[in-house]
């Protein structure tokens, strides 16, 4: 009996132990979730704050160009310049939001063209597609206003618009999707991780293909050919600009991993500092050479040539490497300044040896200098297969935006004109386009 009765205690403990050994680890369990729940909800904030801060950054770099246009141009065009820089922004904004996000990111159509809703309905209404438009839209809005530099001092407002909306609904969108929306280049395994090419090198060649359209300034060439200077009214002007552009910089090409807890964004910092520092070095140090002279314009735009050379492959290479590409990239600035001049085509700011000679220099670069420890890029360098691609898609950019710089360029003069008359221009495009001068007491004792 007494033996009956043990077992019975026994028993009873085995199931009372179970049972709380049980509840023991359902809350274990719960309370994993609910740490693994919070964890989550960190991360996805973290990553919202992280590419909203940088895209705000991306944003500022419009007062940037601002500021080095109107630096490097004169002071009767310095309003007409800030109102294409607004208007870049604008227009790119709404017809990004409207059309251009669509034909990026939507579904891949042959390889050329996505397909989505407009006006980010539907599918883009999420809030991950929402943070993903933004952060492109204010690229969008880079790649336009990188073309105003080149077409500054000769250009009729209404004819920027036009071409402000033709650029930012179809020419970047395109190229692009190929590049990062699974388009065929980015299919063909070629990479660009902030835009060296989808970006700057857009931009840049469809400004040499404006360029050639529209014609040099009135005065920039003697009968001969010889180029003639014609001197920006405000280095400082030109160097604050390039100080606002380096800071955004780094929302470009550090916020392009798209998280903010990547260790990877240091090394990227570091890369583009590096970079941007050695091209400037170098493109000073080029001119002194040349002229005995320290030029510090071209300092400055030998500074913003390594920041475009850097972005497309920031999160790939070591630090040495980059110091190499800003170097290339200060050489390669000095030398598209002075061979297009050659060439007899005016580029007031320097955009096409910026970011379309640069831009392609970042898209091979990556293909020699990257080091296959992050997203499985390998440059020629370390063994890799990588320039083929890159070579690939540095041709693709170069013939997309420049066919589409001198088309778009070309109807557009066809249509309506694209030049103001030489009397406008003598004048400065101030007054008659838009009828404020932004020096009134400097037009006074000019008039």
């Amino acid at each position: 009996m007494m033996s009956n009765l043990k077992w019975a205690l026994a028993l009873c403990g085995a199931i009372l132990l179970g049972a709380g050994g049980a509840a023991v680890a359902q809350e274990t369990a719960s309370l994993a979730d609910q740490i693994a729940a919070v964890d989550a909800k960190y991360e996805a904030a973290t990553q919202y704050i992280w590419v909203l801060v940088a895209a705000f950054l991306v944003m500022f770099m419009q007062a940037g160009f601002a500021m080095v246009e109107a630096g490097f141009c004169r002071a009767k065009n310095a309003t007409n310049l800030m109102a294409k820089n607004l208007m870049d922004f604008v227009m790119g904004s709404l017809v990004f939001f409207a059309v251009g996000y669509s034909l990026m990111k939507g579904a891949d159509v042959g390889g050329f063209i996505g397909s989505g809703p407009l006006f980010m309905t539907g599918d883009f209404a999420g809030a991950d597609s929402q943070l993903d438009f933004f952060f492109q839209m204010v690229f969008a809005a880079t790649a336009a206003t990188i073309v105003s530099g080149a077409v500054a001092e000769r250009l009729k407002f209404g004819a920027y618009l036009l071409y402000s909306f033709a650029i930012c609904i179809f020419v970047y969108p395109v190229y692009g999707h190929w590049v990062w929306g699974g388009g065929w280049l980015s299919q063909l395994g070629h990479v660009d991780f902030a835009g060296s090419g989808v970006v700057h090198a857009v931009g840049g060649w469809f400004a040499l293909g404006a360029a050639v359209v529209l014609g040099p300034r009135f005065g920039k060439f003697a009968k001969d050919g010889t180029p003639r200077a014609i001197p920006g009214h405000s280095m400082t002007l030109a160097a604050l600009g390039t100080f606002i552009l380096w800071f955004g910089w780094f929302g470009f090409n550090a916020g392009s991993t798209f998280s903010g807890t990547d260790s990877r964004a240091a090394l990227i910092a570091v890369n583009t500092t590096m970079a941007a520092s050695a091209a400037a070095l170098t493109a000073l140090l080029i001119v002194w050479l040349k002229t005995n002279r320290f030029d510090v314009g071209m300092g400055l735009n030998g500074a913003l040539a390594g920041l475009v050379a850097i972005t497309a492959p920031c999160a790939y290479v070591t630090g040495w490497a980059s110091l190499i590409i800003g170097f290339v990239g200060g050489v390669l600035v000095v030398a598209g300044v002075f061979g297009l001049e050659r060439l007899r085509v005016d580029d007031p700011v320097g955009a096409v040896s910026v970011h379309g000679i640069n831009g392609v220099w970042g898209l091979v670069s990556l293909g020699i200098f990257a080091t296959g420890e992050y997203g499985d890029v390998t440059g020629a360098l370390y063994g890799g297969a990588q320039l083929g691609p890159q070579l690939i898609g540095a041709g693709a950019v170069v013939a997309w935006s420049l066919a589409c710089g001198f088309i778009v360029f070309k109807v557009l003069d066809l249509v309506i004109g694209v030049r103001v008359p030489a009397e406008v221009e003598i004048k400065g495009l101030d007054i008659p386009e838009h009828g404020s001068p932004a020096y009134p007491e400097f037009y006074q004792l000019r008039s």
